[in-house]
């Protein structure tokens, strides 16, 4: 049997953050994951941006227009299954009513503090892992087809200046100075102040070798083995043998409701499906950037697999079979953007990410339980909020002053 002071269940990036945070604190930590490595779910499949410059989060679109084209899936960001609506309608009203403006506002400065400090925390770990060569600090490009969605997006340029955020907004000639082989923008704004990796999966794996080699322990098990111990205790089965901790922290990411209902605990935790597939550039193509396609929903990344392209949200069961219609309809549009070339992948990868309807991630102690904490919930900020949610959750859990009002994350505003 092992013992710990901390048993970690997940091994994403926000996982395995907390489990470095707590490990800096002294704890001694236990980080469980089915897949036995970092960074093989959520965290594997994303755009790999540490985005500094989200101050506003996704909010639920209000154009009357737009609503009926989602209603009939039209939009290439967005997709839902017909059998998901009545267990996701709740949810999406509850999601609709907290993008409200006031309430909106209320999440937005919430969210501040964790984007605020998201990239300081990340470097500390980047350099402490010594894999300073995947961060790439130039920012990523939003990209639009039209004047009136280009005009849109200076403006909410022009409210993230207020921030301090350094923007560069940028005609037709300036992106193409920036993205030469880009074809089709009318311009694009550059948020400079976010920084992106090309292997976010290999990044979370690089953040699990430190813990280790700072005698971190990683086992290989399933979160369904755990049990509350007659002294207070939970165990977990591993591979490596039944481990035994004090506390434990629930990082499961979508699958942290297999735990949190066992519990008997009812957090309105949703998912959105995603998907991505890599492709060679044509022709000595090269993409510098991360770009999102603002009026088309999709990202082009750049990773050491090829150009990325990673879809926006499907509403869907989390586990029922993978539906990449947001690939076969963004794919022949992206062709036309920049010139990719053949698919290197043999199917699109599918992950899921875990949402709450105000926005925020739940990052706190358990209401009814003395020994549970809870970090999960980051909707599409999951691999940007991990290091920074890590660091507050330790800081609550060893009684250090935290660097921010904890009170905005705590399970219990549910």
């Amino acid at each position: 049997m092992h013992s710990a002071d901390v048993a970690i269940l997940g091994a994403g990036m926000v996982g395995v953050s907390a489990a470095l945070h707590l490990q800096a604190r002294g704890r001694d930590v236990v980080l469980i994951d089915r897949h036995g490595a970092a960074g093989l779910e959520t965290s594997f499949g994303n755009a790999g941006l540490i985005e500094r410059a989200s101050m506003f989060p996704y909010l639920f679109p209000r154009d009357p227009k737009k609503l009926v084209l989602y209603a009939l899936n039209l939009l290439p960001e967005a997709h839902y299954h017909l059998s998901a609506l009545p267990g996701v309608a709740p949810w999406l009203w509850r999601y609709f009513k907290e993008s409200a403006p006031d309430r909106a506002a209320k999440s937005s400065a919430a969210l501040r503090p964790l984007i605020q400090r998201c990239l300081i925390e990340h470097e500390a770990l980047i350099e402490a892992a010594g894999v300073g060569d995947l961060l790439r600090k130039t920012g990523w490009i939003k990209l639009y087809r039209s004047a009136k969605t280009m005009e849109a997006g200076a403006a909410d340029a022009r409210r993230l200046r207020e921030f301090g955020l350094n923007i560069d907004t940028l005609d037709a000639d300036a992106l193409a100075a920036r993205e030469p082989h880009l074809i089709g923008a009318v311009g694009g704004v550059h948020y400079l102040d976010a920084a992106s990796v090309d292997d976010p999966s290999r990044l979370a794996q690089a953040y699990a070798e430190l813990f280790k080699r700072r005698g971190g322990r990683f086992f290989t098990g399933d979160a369904h083995s755990l049990q509350e111990a007659a002294d207070g205790r939970w165990s977990v089965d591993t591979h490596e043998g039944h481990v035994n901790a004090r506390d434990l922290v629930v990082s499961l990411g979508p699958w942290s409701d297999l735990i949190f209902r066992e519990l008997g605990y009812d957090f309105p935790l949703a998912f959105k499906r995603g998907y991505h597939m890599h492709y060679a550039p044509r022709a000595g193509a090269v993409l510098a950037h991360p770009v999102l396609d603002a009026d088309n929903g999709y990202v082009l990344a750049p990773m050491t697999r090829g150009i990325r392209l990673t879809t926006g949200a499907e509403f869907a069961r989390r586990d029922t079979p993978p539906t990449p219609v947001q690939i076969e309809q963004t794919e022949p549009i992206a062709r036309k953007l920049f010139p990719l070339g053949e698919r290197l992948d043999t199917k699109p990868w599918m992950g899921c990410r875990p949402c709450l309807p105000d926005m925020l991630p739940i990052v706190g102690k358990a209401p009814r339980h003395e020994r549970i904490w809870f970090d999960f919930g980051h909707q599409h900020h999951g691999f940007t909020l991990g290091p920074v949610c890590g660091r507050l959750l330790a800081e609550v859990m060893t009684g250090e002053t935290p660097f921010t009002d904890p009170a905005p994350y705590r399970p219990d505003r549910f």
